[in-house]
């Protein structure tokens, strides 16, 4: 059966950090006993019927009571704590992407957790050391429980006050229906075989040419997160004075938007836009393409100036100069493998080589490099085909520091946009123990053979 909205939300513990001080009070978290910072959810994935075609009705699949799923929030070096409740017919996970966690709070079923079985619950809990916009989504089935609506936006914020007294976030995502809101094919193999298989209707929050509304002359920060299986989106925001504070999570100097930026699957920015006049509309764009409307409304606070740059995160800064060099290239396969006694999707990328095999639980078991835990180590990642690859990694962030295809002004993310033929290099220190899965975001890629493992020891 599906769940309404009311019923979902019922089940979802407060939406509101839970902070404790010294010698405050403590609480029951689910029948435990708590007393440290944090937030407390209990989160419940469940079918949801939508209407995002007028007058049909979408029978997706929900966080929370909504797709995308209901926004988490916690505070920068806090304990998050999420009992998921799986009432989907089908077994599932949650992985929290982009956040630096312990591997058994990863989500990716047998590397550090077996799948969460229909009736059954996980307890999620870790600490988060790093503020900015992140996200979270199953690392099972990945192309149908994506598509259907599990993706939801986990916002950390920063411990001290930034200077932004207004805030959005825009979550955006197309979905793969047709005229009637019924789902159509999640991965088709001659598109996941070039760029991906993309939705055809375009939603923000899950609302097909949505209306945003900013007050008016204020400067907002709006954080833009491509839940997306498939879709680089090459957002612009035309007429506005806007700049970016964040990309993926982590500060950068705040720059300019400029002509737009490429927001690949998976990927996050950060963006302050200063808002016109009451009653004036800027637009949001995809290319030439109106993803959505910003719209003035009065307001009648004092007019405030752009804040200083966000505080970094604790990242640790790469020993570039005593890194060891490893090379990942991303190839397609040059031949379509299909295994139709098992039901598997054809074998169609492959890094270094090795086609990963989403059917075979053992995979991880081979990691296509280990690292050692405290080192340096810079990446060289080659894109040996005629498609973009938004290449990312678990567990750790990585500075990116060249391209032959582009300046850089180097930054930490956990997410790089690989341009077709472009070779990059980025650096990170191994300081996160564990078997971390590496792949590309457009999930039809990772689901035929684009991703491997990377072991830390």
């Amino acid at each position: 059966m599906s769940f309404t909205r009311r019923q979902m939300l019922t089940g979802l513990i407060g939406l509101a950090a839970v902070g404790f001080g010294a010698g405050g009070a403590s609480r029951y978290w689910l029948g435990r006993r708590e007393s440290p910072a944090g937030s407390v959810y209990e989160l419940i994935a469940a079918p949801l019927d939508l209407e995002l075609v007028p007058g049909h009705q979408t029978h997706a699949w929900a966080f929370g009571g909504s797709a995308p799923g209901t926004e988490l929030r916690v505070r920068q070096g806090d304990w998050l704590r999420v009992r998921f409740i799986n009432k989907l017919p089908v077994a599932t996970t949650i992985h929290w992407h982009g956040i630096r966690l312990p591997l058994e709070m990863d989500g990716v079923p047998y590397v550090s957790q077996l799948p969460v079985l229909p009736g059954e619950y996980f307890d999620y809990q870790f600490r988060v050391p790093d503020a900015g916009s992140f996200w979270y989504h199953p690392h099972v089935n990945s192309s149908e429980q994506l598509g259907r609506g599990l993706v939801g936006a986990l916002i950390v914020e920063e411990r001290e006050p930034t200077g932004f007294k207004h805030e959005r976030t825009l979550s955006l995502k197309s979905w793969h229906v047709d005229e009637a809101g019924a789902f159509t094919d999640f991965s088709v193999p001659r598109e996941a075989a070039r760029g991906g298989t993309a939705g055809r209707l375009s939603t923000i929050n899950g609302v097909p040419q949505a209306v945003i509304d900013l007050p008016a002359g204020q400067i907002v920060r709006v954080r833009l997160l491509n839940l997306d299986n498939t879709l680089t989106y090459r957002l612009n925001v035309p007429d506005a004075e806007a700049r970016i504070y964040a990309l993926d999570g982590n500060p950068i100097t705040p720059r300019p938007l400029g002509k737009d930026y490429w927001l690949g699957p998976g990927m996050r920015m950060c963006l302050a836009i200063r808002a016109p006049a009451a009653g004036e509309e800027i637009s949001l764009r995809n290319g030439p393409i109106r993803l959505g409307t910003f719209r003035s409304v009065a307001n009648s606070g004092a007019l405030g100036d752009w804040p200083a740059a966000l505080p970094a995160n604790p990242i640790s800064e790469p020993d570039l100069a005593n890194a060891e060099k490893l090379n990942f290239n991303f190839e397609w396969v040059g031949s379509v493998s299909v295994n139709v006694d098992k039901g598997a999707p054809p074998s169609l990328w492959q890094i270094n080589g090795k086609a990963w095999d989403i059917n075979d639980k053992t995979c991880a078991d081979r990691p296509i490099a280990q690292l050692v835990k405290g080192k340096s180590y810079i990446f060289e990642l080659k894109n040996m085909t005629q498609y973009q690859h938004p290449i990312h990694l678990h567990g750790m962030s990585f500075k990116v520091i060249a391209s032959d295809r582009k300046a850089i002004i180097p930054y930490f993310t956990d997410t790089y946009l690989l341009g077709k033929n472009e070779r990059a290099r980025v650096a990170l220190v191994a300081d996160n123990p564990g078997i971390w899965m590496f792949h590309c975001h457009v999930i039809d890629h990772m689901e035929t053979g684009l991703m491997a493992a990377i072991e830390v020891s």
